[in-house]
């Protein structure tokens, strides 16, 4: 609501200035300018200028301007396998920080094989942000990454509680190729046979 209002007080602002005027001195010379002319003026023609506002960016219910911006621009991702300490750390400095992440478990080939190409190792926990890799767990890492990407230190916004993503729980495109495929029907005139 005050980000709706700030608009328009800037809008109303904008256009109360925003004049021209052409007009004629003596001599023959066309002018043209933003304030209005002198007494002596002939020809004087005023115009408003169609001032743009550009909308407001969308916002994220519930989550600081800050962060919107740095998850833009310097999304996280963390890679970590089930029961690693070290990853348990980096979910909790995450967490505790008030980051917005995306947990990728690695737990199958495929999986190692899209960290190895996402941040050149098989190393976990492996967290990057934006373009940026930290592979392994060192806070003071961590914190640099995510200081230089804008997202606010820790006790500013929030604290998150992001669970360790289940182990057992398939992935979306897993749960398409475990899917049972449906009986086909019999057909009782229907022999192998023949």
């Amino acid at each position: 609501m005050r980000l709706l209002l700030a608009i328009l007080m800037m809008a109303a602002a904008a256009s109360a200035g925003a004049q021209l005027y052409r007009w004629t001195d003596d001599k023959g010379k066309v002018h043209f300018s933003d304030s209005p002319p002198p007494p002596g003026a002939r020809d004087v023609r005023k115009k408003g200028i169609p001032v743009q506002v550009s909308p407001a960016p969308a916002a994220t219910p519930g989550v600081p301007f800050a962060v919107q911006q740095a998850m833009k621009d310097f999304p996280v991702t963390l890679y970590s396998t089930p029961g690693c300490e070290a990853c348990d750390l980096a979910r909790k400095l995450l967490n505790a920080r008030g980051v917005p992440f995306k947990e990728v478990s690695v737990s199958t080939e495929k999986d190692i094989a899209d960290l190895k190409s996402a941040v050149g190792s098989n190393s976990v926990p492996s967290m990057l942000v934006g373009a940026g890799v930290v592979m392994g767990f060192e806070e003071g890492a961590y914190q640099r990454a995510l200081d230089h990407a804008g997202y606010p230190k820790t006790g500013v916004v929030p604290p998150r509680a992001q669970p360790e993503p289940s182990a057992g729980e398939p992935k979306p495109e897993e749960k398409k190729a475990a899917a049972p495929k449906p009986a086909a029907k019999k057909n009782p005139y229907y022999s192998p046979d023949r």
